[in-house]
């Protein structure tokens, strides 16, 4: 079959060898001119590309840690000796498992989706690891934001992790009862509660995190950001992964935001009204911080009692916090005082540029002229917005009071504990600037990202798109949301996309937008469902041949390699993913029917035979996917080169069309390549 997960595990290779062939591969796909007159410091530059790939194998003092880079490439190491490292137990487990590849694929979902066929906003139901992996290769450095609000592991949370480190993974299939055919984590029996009583509880979450965030930095984009909420549990530990992770260099912040007002009365002993968001960047150099807007009150500030031409400023203190003898001077105001500095400070510009600043008439001594003086800035001279601080409380980025409301006007049910304000992950949109962003969030529990995403974008015209990825765990059987129909998170979260999107219609026809086509479709109400599935492709099982007639066994399987009962546009979209095209790419069904006459027309020849061809035309026709055929292949060529509209890179054939005719196919795979066509089957 083709392609595969973008990663694979790496084995038996010599390290030194490795490091340099990671330099080379990266410097050939990074050519650089190099301007200095010294020659190339060829060690420096190594460990400047090396630290751009694996940023997490170096250490605090910026040397490389060995033992991490051979965990990092799937070997084993010992953890006992004496540094500063996070070590816990499985911490080889998780790279093994985000080393592992997946043979899983995404099925579209067009009965539960919103406008399928003309929105790019995507929400994927599954196993997030899994979907992480199948994401790979087609949104690999795509995203700009990724935000999630993980477990926060307070000793009541159930998640997926092994509570066996010691076992193989086809071992843990077997004892929890839940192993299938591929072995997907799917069902609810991979929860486990992790009670702090539990020795490894820490370990747990860990091990849980660990490959996720691993992955999801693959999917940023140079100057793309990652938020993740969490409390006081896991805080400390957070920070030092995403360090080991993310590069300690690109940590851009840790925000303390108000989640709820005034103490809690079963507080036993500290009352906890606050959590935070962590944020790295993917590289730092890369970077640009969005500034906020100023509000009304904040603008307020800005008057001009003299009626300065240069339009409305504020008084900015014109002393320094410190001292210096250079700027301690004595001014005089219009009324003929003279004022010196407050008592242990200075002026914060010196005498020179102080008569400056009068000349331009910038100084404020107030209307009477007898005030202290004071600086004026200028509206249209500062930057355009304020500089985003850590802490946020509940007015500036509402709390979880406001969460919950937000959630019962939408449903009537209490069917959601613990949702996150959208204003709080406005916030986090304004940070991250770009109007079009792509934003991935992969614990997507109640959808409020994708609620923030939708309603941002009619507030300011932006046209930024979501993916939203959601296991299906069960709800409670007692609980509000199961009543009321929605027996999976996934469930509530893909209802609560879809009235947020009623709403909006309702409210643009409301306010009466006057919207033209272009605009409308910026505002791109809607979104597609996808759901993990078992590949369409039969897997090879090497593991059960012992004899002859095993091997002959699967070879008479694989003479027809897709699965009985497999959908064609199931098929479609995987081969889609493992060829690195993304969810969005454009898809045109075709069916065409071509009369053969047997003869040479335009020197071409037609086959005497006629029939149907069925494929699909992507990318605007760069690749076709040939999915059905009652007639010979070698007549597609034929009317490729007659259609001049259609001009494949790439043709992608289903195998079962040549009916066992290898003769056929080998004439076709020479055709196609005179042609200039790389050509494939599956």
């Amino acid at each position: 079959m083709l392609g595969g997960c973008y990663y694979s595990t790496i084995k038996k290779i010599h390290l030194l060898s490795c490091i340099d062939l990671i330099f080379f591969t990266h410097m050939q796909k990074n050519k650089e001119v190099i301007t200095d007159s010294k020659s190339l410091d060829i060690r420096k530059k190594k460990i400047e590309e090396l630290k751009k790939i694996f940023p997490e194998i170096f250490t605090e003092s910026n040397e490389i840690d060995i033992d991490k880079l051979k965990q990092t490439l799937g070997e084993s190491v010992d953890t006992n000796k004496e540094r500063y490292v996070l070590n816990w137990a499985g911490k080889n487990d998780s790279f093994k498992v985000l080393q592992t590849t997946t043979s899983a694929t995404l099925a579209p979902d067009k009965g539960e989706s919103v406008n399928f066929d003309t929105i790019e906003n995507i929400f994927i139901e599954g196993e997030n690891l899994e979907v992480l992996k199948v994401l790979q290769k087609s949104y690999f450095g795509k995203i700009k934001m990724i935000y999630i609000d993980p477990p926060y592991n307070t000793g009541n949370d159930s998640f997926i992790y092994p509570d066996k480190f010691s076992e193989t993974k086809d071992e843990y299939f077997k004892r929890i009862g839940e192993k299938d055919e591929e072995g997907f984590m799917l069902k609810e029996g991979f929860f486990r509660k992790n009670s702090k009583e539990n020795g490894q509880y820490h370990s747990n979450w860990l091990s849980m995190m660990y490959p996720r965030l691993f992955l999801a930095r693959n999917l940023l984009r140079d100057d793309g950001v990652i938020f993740v909420s969490i409390d006081d549990n896991e805080v400390h530990n957070l920070r030092m992964i995403m360090n080991e992770i993310f590069g300690e260099e690109n940590f851009l912040g840790e925000i303390v935001w108000q989640k709820k007002y005034g103490p809690a009365n079963d507080a036993k002993h500290l009352s906890s009204t606050h959590e935070y968001v962590i944020g790295y960047t993917r590289k730092m150099e890369d970077w640009q911080t969005g500034l906020f807007q100023r509000d009304e009150i904040q603008l307020l500030a800005f008057k001009n009692p003299d009626n300065d031409p240069r339009g409305l400023w504020r008084a900015s203190d014109l002393s320094a916090r410190t001292y210096s003898s250079k700027t301690d001077y004595p001014i005089k105001l219009p009324s003929e005082k003279i004022v010196n500095p407050p008592p242990s400070r200075s002026w914060i510009v010196t005498e020179k540029k102080y008569q400056e600043l009068i000349d331009d008439n910038r100084i404020w001594f107030g209307i009477d002229g007898k005030s202290r003086p004071m600086q004026k800035k200028f509206l249209t001279e500062i930057r355009d917005g304020i500089t985003p601080q850590t802490w946020w409380d509940r007015d500036f980025a509402d709390d979880n009071k406001v969460a919950r409301y937000e959630l019962k006007d939408l449903f009537p049910e209490n069917i959601f504990e613990t949702p996150k304000p959208k204003k709080l992950i406005k916030r986090l949109l304004e940070i991250s600037i770009s109007k079009d962003a792509l934003v991935l969030d992969f614990f997507a529990g109640s959808g409020t990202t994708a609620h923030a995403v939708l309603e941002l974008n009619k507030e300011d015209g932006g046209n930024r798109k979501f993916i939203l990825v959601q296991l299906p765990e069960k709800t409670a059987e007692d609980s509000e949301a199961y009543k009321a129909g929605y027996k999976t998170i996934a469930d509530i979260c893909k209802e609560r996309i879809r009235r947020v999107i009623k709403n909006l219609e309702s409210d643009v026809k409301n306010e009466q937008l006057k919207l033209d086509k272009e605009e409308n479709e910026k505002l791109d109400l809607g979104f597609k469902v996808f759901k993990l599935k078992h590949s369409n492709f039969k897997l090879w099982r090497s593991d059960v041949i012992e004899t002859g007639d095993d091997l002959e066994k699967q070879l008479d399987a694989f003479e027809d390699p897709i699965k009985s009962g497999a959908e064609e546009l199931n098929i479609v979209y995987e081969l889609l993913l493992k060829l690195g095209y993304d969810l969005n790419v454009k898809l045109e069904h075709q069916m065409i029917f071509i009369k053969g006459t047997g003869e040479y027309v335009n020197g071409v020849y037609s086959d005497s035979v006629s029939g149907n061809f069925e494929w699909w035309e992507v990318d605007s026709g760069k690749l076709i996917i040939v999915t059905d055929a009652d007639m010979p292949v070698t007549n597609l060529l034929n009317h490729l080169k007659k259609d001049k509209k259609i001009k494949p890179e790439k043709v992608i054939c289903l195998d079962k069309i040549f009916n066992g005719n290898d003769e056929a196919k080998t004439n076709l795979v020479l055709q196609m390549k005179d042609a200039g066509v790389e050509f494939k089957t599956v």
